[in-house]
């Protein structure tokens, strides 16, 4: 059960305000440097307590942040307004992640005021640089899923297109990654252990939402009907943040849930000296909300991410329908007013939600609310791997959430009886499209039940949006003609090449002008550049200058050296097994393996240093192992003088976001290895060819079309296409075959097996050499040989510096497809049906 404990539409809701003095206009600060140093003093005086000679640089922080918060403050409340006042049809994006990043930058960014925010800091003798560094990112996402949430976001308030984000104010986030003796260990990520300035809590706008208990039926006046006795309760309190345009005047929401008990705190137990079991109520719901993505390898694991899961779906919804709509408003016209975006499984709880709500709380009879539920949700699928499709027990469910499961099981009954109406009683295409699963346990497979629910389901690139429909659900393509449709995914530009990379973006404004950061595909005016000498060389200056600001930073931050010279060669996303960070780590063993052994001279390799960044899921056993074996290999190549001036491993940890901003500009060469078929998408592909790396890679997910764009000859290209892929699987995959046809590979992992890279232990490692040797999953050793002649292929074209800039060029030219506003554009145009408030 979700309701309100405060009145519904109050002044303080972001989008509910009603009162005339509440819609009026707000004067924002004056946008002069005067006008800031007035405010940045202002707030370091009334609202942090302290005088400009006796603050902190903490002090200083946070007041240069709520100064930049007060000018977009103005813009927000005449946003929130305008929305009000419209009542147009917008964007309920649901996420559990929003990998946001430092907002600092960017929000002087959207608002125009970097340069008078530095110079006004200078009058009061404070380095604008030296407080950037200060800012802590929050750590809200995992990777790809949660930072894709975020660029979304950002486009759709630089289109102006009203959204509320909707997600979790998680207390500490994805874990903060270290390494103890090459091992991955996980340690919290306290974000908010110095206040986090860019929030606004409201928790006189709590919502309640319920857990456990059980259903009954009851009598309404000759109609039965069904509520929801609940077991447990807890407070939802929403904080908001403000999602700028970028330099539009348009600001829209990003509303996160914290989890708070109803009952916090026994005064009776506390009194009779039980101090833990005073305050159990509170510790228990406040783990809701604790850590992003709880190990879920144990029963309690999983029930803590179901209730995640439900709490903030629950409390968004309620959110919408009793604070965002009037009172009055005719809840048949729902489907006018929002679109409620599902990224990925975890938000899918949500349909049964909005069914409980419309049927047992508003009353409406079943046909009715179900027609408005399928035009209100829209689904997106972010993979391809059967284990990262959602499925939850009918036990679990049933103990946490049993109106739900009701919900879902006549769902389920009356979704076959159509099935069977149209193609009969075909008991196997039966089971393969019901929603409840039989085996290995009786469960609800989540991606099913939104792909009924949802009026659009999309995948994120062409091949992956081809996949879902053709192998992963295509029983539901049949049934649903039109239903599946494709957004290739985007980055923000303002982001990932604006603030990332400030003088490549200095460079293309001085060669195109100022407008193509809200219209990237201008990039294709840079073709010409690349036959210009003098802009290849200012382009090449550009890229030398990134890698010694990266050298600096990883210098300052792990101790970490970067040869001067040599190719960076990059490879960061999550480590997981079928992204094939072992494919990349074969390729630097083989290449240490022929100059320690004599067969190839050092001289005659080409000068890398591979960077990694990656985490591990804390229960994934042998993505930890390969954690370790990377630090391994980076650990004796980086101490063996044979190979000095030659071959560099670095992988520093944490990698995150403000990282990212870092590696990414300085790249030269960009590892999007995964096998053929299993990656959706990749952003991070994206973003290193926005800002001048040259892609290695197979022909997966965005791949293809990152490809087709730059043109076969700027791109290296290795491995099985997903058909061969296939039949590969199909006749029967035998590792060993490949290990014994290829010598290069033979040695590399021989190498690895002998313990050279674990003081001559050879168990060490064994688990790793034994999986791909007899399991390999994800086929590297099919891939390897292909993926060494491409390599092959790079060192040739690096060789020819004034060629490979020109490569590097036109790939910056030809990306400009892959901004997240036109993502946003195609979500407009074949899903949402939302067109930009004027």
């Amino acid at each position: 059960m979700t309701e309100e404990t405060t009145p519904s539409r109050s002044a303080d809701h972001p989008l509910g305000a009603t009162h005339p003095l509440a819609l009026a206009p707000v004067a924002a600060p004056a946008s002069t440097v005067d006008g800031f140093v007035r405010e940045f003093l202002r707030n370091l005086n009334f609202d942090r307590g302290v005088a400009l000679t006796s603050s902190t640089p903490n002090d200083r922080y946070m007041a240069l942040a709520y100064t930049v918060r007060d000018y977009l403050m103005a813009r927000w409340l005449e946003d929130l307004r305008r929305q009000r006042h419209a009542q147009a049809k917008g964007v309920c994006y649901l996420s559990a992640e929003f990998l946001l990043g430092r907002q600092l930058d960017n929000n002087l960014l959207a608002t125009g005021l970097t340069d008078i925010a530095a110079d006004a800091l200078a009058q009061c003798g404070v380095d604008l640089d030296e407080l950037r560094q200060l800012e802590v990112e929050p750590g809200l996402g995992n990777g790809g899923l949660g930072r894709l949430a975020a660029c979304f976001i950002d486009s759709l308030a630089t289109l102006g297109v009203p959204n509320i984000g909707y997600g979790i104010r998680y207390e500490y986030g994805i874990f903060r990654q270290t390494f103890v003796d090459g091992q991955q260990v996980e340690q919290p990520d306290a974000w908010l252990t110095l206040g986090n300035p860019w929030e606004f809590p409201h928790p006189e706008s709590a919502r309640t939402i319920s857990f456990g208990g059980h259903t009954e039926t009851y009598d309404d006046e000759g109609v039965t009907r069904t509520r929801w006795v609940p077991g447990w309760t807890v407070r939802a309190v929403p904080y908001n943040y403000m999602v700028p345009g970028y330099q539009n005047g348009r600001v829209n929401t990003l509303r996160l849930w914290s989890a708070q008990a109803t009952s916090a705190f026994d005064l009776r137990i506390f009194n009779s000296g039980d101090y833990a079991e005073a305050v159990r109520a509170r510790t228990f719901a406040e783990n809701i909300s604790k850590v992003l993505y709880p190990e879920d390898s144990t029963p309690q694991g999983k029930e803590l991410r179901l209730q995640q899961q439900y709490f903030f779906v629950a409390a968004s919804i309620s959110d919408f329908l009793d604070g965002v709509l009037p009172d009055d408003f005719d809840l048949a016209k729902l489907p006018d007013r929002v679109i409620f975006q599902l990224n990925d499984t975890h938000p899918v709880i949500g349909v049964p939600e909005l069914m409980r709500v419309l049927v047992d709380e508003r009353k409406m009879e079943w046909d009715a609310a179900w027609e408005i539920t399928r035009q209100c949700f829209a689904y997106t699928c972010h993979t391809l791997l059967p284990e990262a499709l959602e499925v939850w027990s009918v036990d679990l469910l049933g103990r946490l959430l049993p109106r739900h499961l009701e919900i879902i099981y006549r769902i389920n009954d009356e979704f076959l009886a159509e099935v069977r109406e149209r193609f009969g009683d075909d008991e196997m295409r039966l089971r393969n499209m019901s929603i409840i699963a039989e085996y290995p346990q009786r469960s609800v497979r989540m991606a099913y039940l939104a792909t009924v629910a949802g009026a659009k389901v999309n995948g994120v690139a062409e091949l992956h949006s081809q996949l879902l429909r053709d192998k992963v659900l295509p029983d539901f393509n049949e049934f649903f003609p039109g239903k599946f449709t494709n957004v290739t995914n985007g980055v923000t530009p303002r982001r990932f090449v604006r603030l990332a990379n400030p003088d490549l973006s200095a460079l293309i404004s001085e060669a195109l002008g100022g407008t193509w950061l809200t219209d990237l595909e201008r990039l294709r005016e840079l073709e010409t550049f690349a036959e210009d000498p003098q802009f290849r060389q200012a382009f090449a200056d550009v890229k030398a200058a990134n890698k010694r600001r990266l050298s600096e930073l990883l210098r300052h931050r792990d101790g970490f050296e970067v040869s001067d010279g040599h190719m960076l060669d990059v490879m960061v996303k999550r480590l997981h097994e079928y992204k094939r960070q072992m494919l990349k780590l074969l390729h630097i063993v083989s290449l240490y393996e022929g100059i320690v052994s004599g067969r190839v001279a050092a001289s005659e390799v080409t000068a890398r240093t591979f960077i990694f960044g990656a985490k591990a899921a804390p229960g994934y056993l042998m993505a930890k192992r390969i954690i370790h074996l990377i630090n391994a290999v980076g650990s004796v190549v980086n101490a063996d003088p044979r190979v000095e001036g030659r071959l560099k491993v670095l992988f520093p940890p944490n990698y995150n976001v403000t990282l990212a901003e870092r590696v990414v500009p300085a790249a030269d060469l960009s590892e999007q290895i995964s096998l053929a078929g299993k990656e959706a998408s990749g952003t991070g592909n994206m973003k290193f060819a926005l800002n001048g790396a040259l892609t290695i890679g197979t022909d997966d997910g965005a791949n293809v079309e990152i490809r087709e764009l730059v043109g076969d000859d700027n791109f290296f290209l290795f491995g099985m296409r997903e058909p061969q892929v296939q039949e590969l699987s199909d006749r029967g995959y035998r590792p060993s075959e490949f290990y014994q046809a290829d010598e290069n590979l033979r040695r590399a992992i021989d190498l690895i097996a002998s313990g050279a890279f674990s003081g001559g232990d050879r168990s060490v490692f064994e688990p790793v050499v034994s999986n791909l040797l007899y399991e390999d999953r994800f086929m590297v050793l099919a891939d390897f040989t292909s993926y060494l002649e491409a390599q092959t292929k790079v060192d040739a074209a690096y060789a020819d510096q004034e060629a490979w800039t020109r490569k590097a060029i036109l790939n910056v030219a030809r990306c400009g497809f892959f901004s997240s506003d036109r993502s946003m554009r195609d979500y407009i145009e074949r899903i949402w049906h939302t067109p930009p408030l004027r």
